[in-house]
């Protein structure tokens, strides 16, 4: 979250949102997470053709004198920056990060 989101806006949107969708959100969390060192790729496209842009970060690890930091503390991850709902499948954007170290 950009750093204007506090816990009150926070709290503010839950609520709001909640009286507007008339939907349950008690359980989002409001949650730092400290990643460390990663690296990322916007992903343009249908889900099923991830695999050629994580290749691409893949080279991009390996030629920048990194290598993947993925244990039990450190994941892959994604954020989804579209609604599949209403973007078509060529239009969604995807952000593909993975944890990494310097070798």
């Amino acid at each position: 979250m950009p750093d204007f989101v506090t816990t009150d806006v926070f709290d503010w949107a839950i609520k709001t949102a909640t009286e507007k969708k008339q939907t349950d959100f008690s359980k989002v969390e409001f949650k730092t997470i400290d990643e460390g060192l990663c690296a990322q790729i916007l992903h343009v496209g249908p889900y099923d053709d991830e695999p050629a842009t994580v290749e691409k970060l893949h080279e991009f690890i390996a030629n920048n004198g990194l290598k993947l930091d993925i244990n039990d503390h450190r994941h892959h991850h994604e954020i989804y920056l579209s609604d599949p709902r209403w973007t078509k499948p060529a239009n969604l954007k995807t952000v593909l990060r993975l944890p990494v170290k310097k070798q």
